[in-house]
């Protein structure tokens, strides 16, 4: 391992996160975040959404960590999780996610997804129910409403749909931006105020991109989660049958000048779920447990004090 290797593998440690590897039918990294003494209540598994990774945690986790025990894990094919022959599918990743909580942590966990991730935990609740005792969905990928699209966000999530003109796109901008420009365009894509970025965030944030612009197979593994994840969201139905299945506490959380997932889409699900309990964010975007952790925080802490012992 080189020195640029040890030194991102430890990212997460200005945030007391601490880096191990699972072998899952290949390497899965993780960040194990503490946990109070003498908690034995249900862990808390963070889940990041497309294109992100543990560092999507950072802000809310050591906070979380005062509480329960905490850990944040990359799905293979992000952060520093090595697709490795795996598939980088939503359903693949739902089952690996359920191959982690029965293997590494040993016991049923609250689940808080952000965007995909948000989806690949509902997707493990609809097949493994019994390793899950809670879901925080922050920003959940859901289905458009018409009329609510942002046209620049339809329009690349259509790109990646074709297969030839999205790798030669996304190849296309790893040689026109450099790691610094990439983080700071998605990051403006997913804050609604610019000046919430944090900069310890950003710069982590900077040196994981230059690291995962060396790794072979980057594009067609986001593209293989992007193109899963449209697919379940145009099949709608089964989605939304998957949601009103759930028999777990929930807590929605959503900012409410979301570009991604338009706030449309949030309100319309939770008035389908009427037992779900909501936190509708204005001014945020689609990140707010990194835009806006102390007002996540404010409502997430006392949720997970509701979940019963696990």
């Amino acid at each position: 391992m080189t020195t640029a290797d040890v030194s991102v593998s430890a990212l997460a440690s200005r945030w007391n996160g601490a880096s191990r590897t699972a072998d899952l039918a290949g390497p899965v990294h993780w960040v194990d975040f503490g946990a109070p003494d003498g908690d034995d209540r249900a862990p808390v598994v963070l889940v990041h959404g497309l294109g992100g990774s543990h560092l999507n945690w950072v802000r809310i986790a050591p906070a979380l960590a005062e509480h329960r025990h905490v850990v944040a894990l990359d799905l293979p094919g992000f952060g520093l999780s090595p697709s490795a022959g795996r598939r980088t599918t939503v359903r693949a990743n739902a089952r690996l996610l359920g191959r982690f909580i029965e293997e590494v942590l040993g016991r049923p966990s609250v689940l808080i997804g952000n965007s995909m991730g948000g989806m690949v935990s509902v997707l493990l609740v609809a097949q493994r129910p019994e390793l899950v005792t809670g879901l925080g969905l922050v920003d959940l990928s859901l289905p458009l409403v018409r009329g609510h699209q942002d046209p620049l966000v339809a329009a690349e999530f259509a790109l990646f749909s074709v297969p030839l003109l999205s790798s030669s796109y996304l190849e296309r901008n790893r040689r026109r931006f450099t790691a610094e420009q990439q983080v700071r365009r998605t990051l403006d894509l997913c804050f609604a105020d610019r000046s919430r970025i944090d900069p310890e965030v950003f710069d982590a944030d900077i040196a994981l991109a230059q690291h995962r612009s060396a790794v072979r197979g980057v594009d067609a593994d986001f593209l293989g989660a992007a193109r899963s994840l449209l697919r379940v969201l145009t099949r709608g139905r089964t989605y939304a049958a998957h949601l009103r299945s759930i028999q777990r506490p929930v807590l929605l959380v959503h900012g409410e000048q979301d570009r991604l997932v338009p706030f449309a889409a949030a309100r319309a699900t939770a008035a389908a779920n009427p037992t779900w309990e909501t936190l509708f964010l204005p001014g945020v975007g689609h990140v707010p447990q990194l835009e806006t952790p102390e007002l996540v925080l404010e409502r997430l802490v006392p949720w997970l004090d509701g979940i019963r012992r696990g």
